[in-house]
């Protein structure tokens, strides 16, 4: 059975609405003016009960037959004639060309939810992870999108997912779901979209997420950069929403820079290891090589979970590659795993961040995850999941992402600490994406 997915519900040819401008007035799909599939304006057309990954499909001229890929990824040669030889050449866009709302309608079809169900009767969050990827990269070919063909030249594809930030504990699988998002910012070959998604409650829609993910765009045969129409702003809410998107590509640049596995820890960073090494040591014995955990502590090498997964078409994307929402899904389900082990009570993702699609997944791979908890503070606990993938006929492995999550549990957690030096780089990588968190966080529990 085909797995269930988004269903697009409107394309809004208005004024661009604002980050939270959904949870103004009644948000009600029967009373507000929300656009049907005979109403859709341009630059989407779709027919009724037609789906994300469908549309997407149809966009880049897919097969849903995996015997098919190869003429079809044959035939998006021929493509290369349509891509711009530079930026100037294409046509400016608005934020509202790529603007989207989307329903998943979990309460109006109950069919749906088998899919998104949790044994606790929530929603699960890792296929909403799927979603936002496969949104994400919709929106960026309606920024793209060339009247002249039918199928783009463009093979647009996750690079990062910069930041996910949840207000909500957990979804109820009874009542509808909806998307929205448009292009925030753009550079010659990439893209920031930013994501919403709210949950219906009474008369209107509640926001229990916002999401910001980068894309780049490359050629019809994905083997090269390829540029994107450039994005102007018409109010100064998109001014700043430029703005914000430069300091992102800015913030994102520095991060990297003082990344541990390029520069050493800072002066305070250093103190805090040397000092969590002191109180480890014995005070029986007058050597470095005696080691004994505080109270409430647990070694960082005894908090670790590994998965392998075998990487089959059914979960291809539309360029024959493992879809990212795939990779996140199954790293999440890993890190939520890890997080309820180490502290013995359920967990809540409270935020994902700096997800960077380093390497393709090729179809047939071998897909190994490991998860570790590398930071914990109060009922907090950062976990890391890294990513590496093998043939059947290579067994050299390769990094093809770093997941970092960040979860909250129902009562505090002990302390972890590290043995080795790698570990306490892991530890301080894991202490610098928690403190970018927005703290402090407060989950609403009952919003709905």
């Amino acid at each position: 059975m085909r797995r269930a997915v988004l269903r697009l519900c409107a394309l809004s040819k208005g004024v661009l609405t604002p980050r939270r401008g959904l949870t103004q007035g009644s948000q009600d799909p029967r009373k507000q003016r929300i656009l049907n599939m005979r109403e859709a304006c341009p630059p989407i057309h779709v027919n009724h009960g037609m789906c994300v990954r469908d549309k997407l499909r149809e966009i880049v001229g897919a097969s849903t037959n995996w015997r098919d890929h190869v003429k079809a990824m044959e035939e998006r040669k021929l493509l290369h004639s349509f891509l711009a030889p530079s930026q100037k050449a294409l046509s400016p866009r608005r934020m509202k060309d790529s603007y989207i709302e989307v329903l998943l309608p979990l309460g109006s079809e109950p069919e749906l939810r088998e899919n998104y169900l949790t044994v606790q009767n929530t929603v699960r969050f890792g296929r909403i992870l799927e979603d936002l990827d496969s949104l994400g990269v919709l929106i960026c070919y309606m920024h793209t999108k060339i009247n002249s063909t039918k199928t783009s030249p463009l093979s647009i594809v996750t690079a990062l997912v910069d930041k996910i930030d949840m207000c909500k504990k957990s979804l109820s699988p009874e009542q509808d779901i909806k998307f929205s998002g448009h292009v925030s910012w753009v550079g010659k070959t990439s893209m920031e979209v930013k994501m919403q998604m709210f949950q219906f409650y009474g008369d209107e829609f509640c926001p229990v997420l916002e999401a910001t993910f980068v894309m780049v765009a490359r050629d019809s045969e994905n083997k090269g950069p390829a540029f994107v129409n450039p994005l102007i702003p018409e109010s100064p809410e998109e001014e700043e929403l430029l703005k914000e998107g430069e300091l992102n590509k800015g913030k994102r640049i520095a991060f990297s820079t003082a990344s541990l596995l390029k520069m050493a820890p800072s002066a305070e960073e250093k103190t805090t290891i040397h000092e969590m090494f002191l109180s480890t040591l014995d005070p029986k014995t007058i050597s470095f090589q005696s080691r004994i955990l505080p109270p409430n502590a647990v070694w960082m090498e005894n908090s670790k979970l590994k998965s392998l997964e075998i990487c089959h078409p059914q979960e291809r994307n539309v360029f024959n590659r493992i879809f990212g929402g795939f990779l996140m899904r199954r790293a999440y389900e890993l890190a939520w795993a890890t997080a309820c082990s180490f502290s013995g009570s359920r967990a809540f993702v409270v935020a994902v961040d700096d997800i960077m699609f380093e390497k393709p997944v090729e179809i047939g791979s071998l897909l190994f995850l490991s998860s570790q908890v590398c930071f914990t503070q109060n009922n907090y606990i950062q976990v890391r999941v890294h990513s590496e993938v093998a043939s059947l006929q290579d067994k050299e492995h390769t990094t093809t992402n770093v997941f970092h999550f960040t979860f909250m549990s129902e009562k505090e957690v002990p302390l972890v600490f590290p043995r080795t030096y790698g570990e306490s780089m892991l530890y301080l990588d894991g202490q610098r994406h928690f403190n970018a968190m927005s703290l402090p966080v407060t989950l609403k529990k009952d919003c709905f």
